[in-house]
């Protein structure tokens, strides 16, 4: 019984295994069986006839198979090799440009990085630079605005006498003083003027008279006059003598040959000075003649002395005061030919 099982069941394993390997299941009935082989022999048929059509086929190739076919392949196959050998070549060579590419453009990568760089330098340059500019335009419109200002300045100088807005001859105290800058020449028993008011007039007198003979490259015979403020003084040349132009003390009192001696020597100069005016101005004339010492009044045809020895105060005042008129018409003469060299 159990050898019957065993057997039962390997059979029926065999047809498992045969069933899984084949489209109809086993086992098969008879009628099924003949109809299975009937198909099989009609495959077998099939597979036959193809196993001829392909041994013919390829008995016909094998009989058309030329040696220039062969060859035309061969040099197919040689072209085929030396094209791919090209392309290899070119394969290469693209390579290498590729590379070549590749660094330049590093290199033109570093040399936008560096011109990135001289254009923020630039910028700041110009920036700098604008600023410098805008700055020098304020100082030029500074300067400009300066040299206007010279340049008005500078007419209204050329415009300006010198000599008459330095020395401003008039004269005050109902016209008996003559004054020079403000400062009085002599003095009155009514208006005693202080002495040191009287020698820096002197001092104005002294260095106007200096500046006029300057002017006409004059040189004074036997004198110089020495403009020092309120300590003025003349020179005698020839005895190397000075002789001060300024006094202290009282009137009354005061007895000073050389305080004297200096104010002729001045009225000599000034009478110098007149000469050589009339030199080159033939009509040139000064309203107070003067003589050793003494100052005529035309009009009257008194002179005064300029001494203060026996004289009074009233006529040393007056002698003074036409002292200071002559000396503003020449400073008048001066002035005019001083504004004709500026036109020419």
């Amino acid at each position: 019984m159990n050898i019957l099982l065993q057997n039962y069941l390997k059979t029926a394993s065999l047809f498992d295994i045969v069933s899984a390997n084949s489209e109809v299941d086993h086992p098969l009935c008879e009628e099924c069986t003949d109809t299975l082989l009937d198909l099989m022999d009609q495959q077998l048929r099939l597979t036959e006839d193809e196993w001829n059509d392909y041994s013919q086929f390829l008995k016909r190739l094998e009989k058309e198979e030329t040696s220039e076919g062969h060859e035309a392949l061969m040099q197919e196959l040689a072209s085929l090799k030396e094209e791919e050998e090209r392309l290899k070549a070119d394969l290469v060579a693209l390579q290498e440009e590729h590379q070549a590419v590749e660094r330049d453009l590093k290199e033109r990568e570093l040399e936008r990085e560096r011109l990135e760089r001289e254009e923020d330098r630039y910028w700041r340059e110009y920036s700098r630079h604008r600023r410098d500019h805008m700055i020098n335009e304020d100082e030029l419109q500074s300067i400009d605005c300066q040299l206007v200002y010279a340049q008005s300045q500078l007419d209204k100088l050329k415009k300006t006498n010198v000599f008459n807005a330095t020395f401003h001859i008039w004269h005050s105290g109902q016209g008996h003083f003559g004054t020079i800058n403000n400062f009085r020449l002599g003095r009155l028993p009514s208006a005693p003027v202080d002495w040191s008011e009287i020698n820096a007039a002197w001092g104005q007198t002294a260095l106007l008279l200096t500046a006029l003979a300057r002017k006409m490259n004059l040189t004074f015979d036997k004198y110089r006059v020495i403009p020092y403020g309120n300590h003025s003084y003349i020179e005698v040349i020839s005895e190397q003598k000075q002789l001060p132009l300024y006094g202290s003390g009282g009137f009354r009192f005061l007895w000073d040959t050389k305080f004297d001696a200096a104010m002729v020597a001045f009225l000599d100069c000034l009478q110098q000075f007149k000469e050589e005016v009339e030199k080159g101005d033939s009509g040139f004339c000064l309203p107070y003649r003067m003589d050793r010492g003494k100052i005529e009044d035309a009009s009257t045809g008194n002179s005064f002395s300029v001494k203060i020895q026996f004289n009074s105060e009233e006529q040393w005042t007056k002698a003074l005061k036409f002292l200071l008129t002559n000396l503003k018409w020449g400073l008048a003469w001066v002035s005019s030919q001083f504004a004709k060299d500026q036109i020419d």
